[in-house]
């Protein structure tokens, strides 16, 4: 025999009641030999509790009473309710009067709901000639008297299942009610959370079922709950053991209790869809073929309770008399952890019992307030517990790092004593961000990267093309899922939780709002987006002021934009303060040599303990064309700048490369990079724009590029043979005092140095240190145009992404 338990949303009116019918139909058109389980249809169980509540209030609830018994007639008016009718509106009406309601009676009313849907199903499946035969559990499982929370007395409940399936069994469908039971004295009692589980699981044990298929809304057990973490996949097979520390973690489609009778007697359960019930679902067993990490839990509706004090330091018995007065009232403690350098105990209890808790604790330690042992019993309870099964410590660290990269700071954690489940409590608002970031971790899942840009220009819409272009390839070769959550510009944001698309250009003009920087920190945290990164795409001051407050919320920082790292020395250290304080990362590989790996190779030679005595090179890749061109062709300066311009090599407005403040910021980037505390005014720069020429509209620069024609002719001519003119940056002197000589200069070189074999738009940096003297090491390659900045900016998101 086959027990099948049908849950509440299953036998909702619709498709939901059609399809459990259909199933039952087609189980027995098969022979199979079933018994059936029902708990109460929809939201019956919620809509009695709260009509309760509203008569025990003396509030009215007739209204609310009637709508109730419609939706359980709506499509079957064949159905004979009204006895249960009547029981229900006799209890209402006494609560009513009464203004309160015991345990008892409130389980008198909840039977009501299992009983009319056993009674539905059984005449719905007779309507189909199918041997159906209402059966009320209430005959069946005998409990103690605990009202809410019965435990059944197996003898006897043994004894009536096997007598009453010796009656009714063949052919027959034993339409059996779940969740409810009786006391020795013939009173209604019910089996507490989920007990239509456990009347199922306890026929299956009595009557040594094949298997026991719980029949739900999902297609099984899931390495996370799917409405939280949306990547989470189904697991094919559980041990009991697995399913077990799932239920007692709050896995809610499981509970704990339903487990102990089934492994009893070694049957099978088996966790299906109603609305897609030929899927094979997930099969618990007595062993499991797969070690390692099965699934996350949730518990939540609890509260964190805190119990500290210096003077118990030492003491024998405090955990007993802590456990002892928390028992006395019935309060279980489900995760507990114990601090000692000041002597501190931390525990978890249902939400409805934390303030009672807290009494019980300060009267039992009421003697230890006075002597000062104990200083503080408190309550924290906006918080959730997740349990990672089958996690042990030995790999711990990685899903806690990433909760810790991620502004994720467990209050608590313990694991278990076998060393196969860790639990951690989170606050409550951090619960969605949490899973997803730990599910994301542990199981072999793409792990999702959220990524803000700002500045769509030339840089940042390369780099947007460029991520769209790739994200399918990486996610495949990395595990690693990039998602554009928010491109903007200094006026409009398109935001989308679940990633842009390649129409993300009309969607900014369609769909972008104005927003603020905080608009942005919001909408990640109302999503619960993990793995943030913010990309400077901008060539903005202003923007570089958001810097510390994206760093406060969780970002990661990636900047093709050089002005932040050009600041005053103050605000470069209090960013890297920042950023040490909230363990984010910063990168900004294209500041100076775009997508050449400068930066890195500089920051790895100084901190192995590398003495670097010099850096100097060709920093501007426009600056190079310009002169590389002019130094080997015979032609007018003009010709070649309008060149230069024409093929996008320089800004709009020449004169922001021509005076070098770029050239400058650079250098002073790689200053920084050796801990010296040079200002931007520390830097001597060659402005190449005659005085005159300096001010006014670019426009009318444009319309006197002739006017440099003679002043650089006389430079050209002025040189030694064999030479070419290079614009470079020198940063020299003594680098291990706090600051070096920068210099930005036009010079004259051999061509057959080093620099002086700079072909087109290339850069040239050489790094001269100690260990190699003369001998300098040479970095060289293309210093310009968006697509090789824009690479190197994802050069740098992959890199962060590793990181994490």
């Amino acid at each position: 025999m086959k027990v099948l338990k049908f849950g509440g949303k299953s036998l909702a009116n619709g498709k939901g009641i059609r399809t459990v019918i259909e199933i039952i139909e087609d189980k027995v058109k098969k022979d199979e030999k079933i018994t059936v389980v029902l708990s109460a249809r929809g939201n019956t169980t919620d809509e009695l509790e709260g009509i309760l509540e509203k008569a025990s209030k003396s509030k009215p609830y007739q209204e609310q009473l009637d709508a109730f018994k419609k939706y359980q007639l709506d499509g079957f008016k064949s159905i004979d309710f009204t006895q249960e009718f009547e029981t229900l509106d006799k209890l209402f009406e006494g609560v009513s009067l009464l203004g309160d309601y015991s345990k008892r009676i409130k389980d008198q009313v909840l039977s009501q709901g299992e009983v009319i849907s056993a009674k539905l199903v059984t005449q719905l499946l007779q309507e189909k000639n199918i041997k159906a035969n209402f059966t009320d559990s209430r005959s069946l499982i005998i409990t103690d008297a605990q009202f809410g929370d019965a435990q059944p007395l197996d003898k006897l409940s043994k004894k009536n299942v096997i007598s009453h399936f010796n009656k009714h069994n063949g052919s027959t469908v034993n339409v059996v009610t779940g969740f409810i039971a009786s006391n020795t004295n013939n009173e209604t009692t019910t089996l507490g959370r989920n007990g239509s589980n456990y009347t199922a699981s306890l026929l299956a044990n009595y009557l040594e079922a094949e298997e026991l298929q719980n029949f739900t809304h999902v297609n099984g057990i899931y390495t996370a709950n799917p409405d939280l973490v949306p990547d989470a996949r189904k697991i094919e097979k559980l041990s009991f053991a697995e399913a077990n520390e799932l239920a007692y973690f709050g896995a809610n489609i499981l509970h704990a209790k339903t487990i102990i009778p089934l492994i009893e007697k070694n049957i099978p359960l088996r966790i299906l869809n109603t609305f897609d019930y030929k899927n094979k679902g997930t099969l618990i067993t007595a062993t499991s073929n797969e070690k390692g990490i099965k699934s996350l839990s949730v518990l939540e509706h609890v509260a964190l309770i805190n119990l500290e004090g210096r003077g118990l330091l030492g003491k024998v018995g405090v955990d007993a008399r802590i456990f002892r007065a928390l028992a006395h009232k019935n309060i279980s403690v489900s995760i507990i952890s114990q601090g000692s350098s000041e002597r501190g105990i931390g525990f978890v209890v249902e939400a409805n019992k934390a303030k009672e808790a807290k009494t019980v604790l300060e009267q039992e330690f009421e003697s230890d307030f006075h002597k000062r042992d104990v200083s503080g019993i408190s309550i924290e309870e906006n918080v959730s517990v997740i349990s990672i099964i089958g996690q042990d410590l030995s790999t711990f660290h990685k899903p806690y790092n990433a909760l810790i990269k991620n502004q994720v700071i467990p209050l608590l954690f313990n694991n278990t004593v076998t060393g196969a489940t860790i639990s951690l409590v989170v606050k409550k608002e951090q619960l969605h961000r949490a899973l997803n970031v730990i599910h994301g971790e542990i199981f072999e899942i793409a792990k999702k990267i959220n990524l803000a840009i700002f500045g769509h220009g030339l840089v940042g819409g390369t780099l947007i093309e460029q991520i769209l272009k790739s994200s399918e390839q990486i996610e495949k070769r990395k595990k690693i899922n990039l998602n554009i959550f928010a491109v903007a510009n200094s006026k409009k944001v398109l935001l989308d939780k679940n990633g842009i698309n390649e129409h993300w250009k009309n969607s900014i003009d369609e769909k972008g709002i104005s927003y603020t920087i905080e608009d942005i920190v919001r909408y990640a945290d109302e999503h619960h987006l993990e793995n943030l990164i913010a990309i400077d795409n901008t060539a903005s001051e202003a923007f570089t002021a958001n810097y510390m407050h994206l760093v406060e919320h969780g970002f990661d920082l990636v900047s093709s934009n050089k002005v932040a790292n050009t600041l005053s020395f103050d605000f470069y250290k209090e960013l890297r303060k920042k950023l040490e304080d909230n363990q984010k990362q910063y990168l900004y590989e294209t500041n100076v040599g775009a997508g050449l790996p400068l930066i890195d190779t500089i920051k790895l030679l100084h901190l192995s303990g590398e003495n670097i005595t010099r850096i100097k090179g060709v920093f501007s890749g426009s600056l190079s064309y310009l002169f590389n061109t002019y130094s080997n062709e015979n032609r007018l300066f003009s010709e070649v700048l309008q060149e230069a311009i024409d093929k996008g090599f320089t800004e709009p407005d020449p004169r922001e490369d021509l005076c070098g403040n770029d050239v400058g910021r650079k250098l002073l980037i790689l200053a920084r990079e050796l801990d010296l505390s040079n200002e931007f005014e520390d830097v001597n720069i060659h402005n190449l724009i005659p005085e005159g020429l300096r001010q006014g509209e670019a426009q009318e620069f444009l319309e006197k590029l002739d006017n440099l024609n003679l002043v650089y002719q006389k430079v050209k001519e002025e040189q030694k043979p064999n030479h070419v003119l290079r614009y470079i940056g020198d940063l020299w002197g003594d680098l291990s005092k706090e600051k070096g000589n920068l210099d930005v200069k036009l010079v004259s070189v051999p061509q057959s140095s080093a620099l002086g074999q700079v072909k087109g738009s290339d850069s040239i940096f050489e790094i001269y240190t100690e260990s190699y003297g003369d001998q300098p090491i040479v970095i060289q390659g293309a210093g310009a145009g968006a697509a090789v900045t824009a690479r190197g900016v994802f050069g740098d998101i992959l890199r962060l992404t590793e990181k994490g």
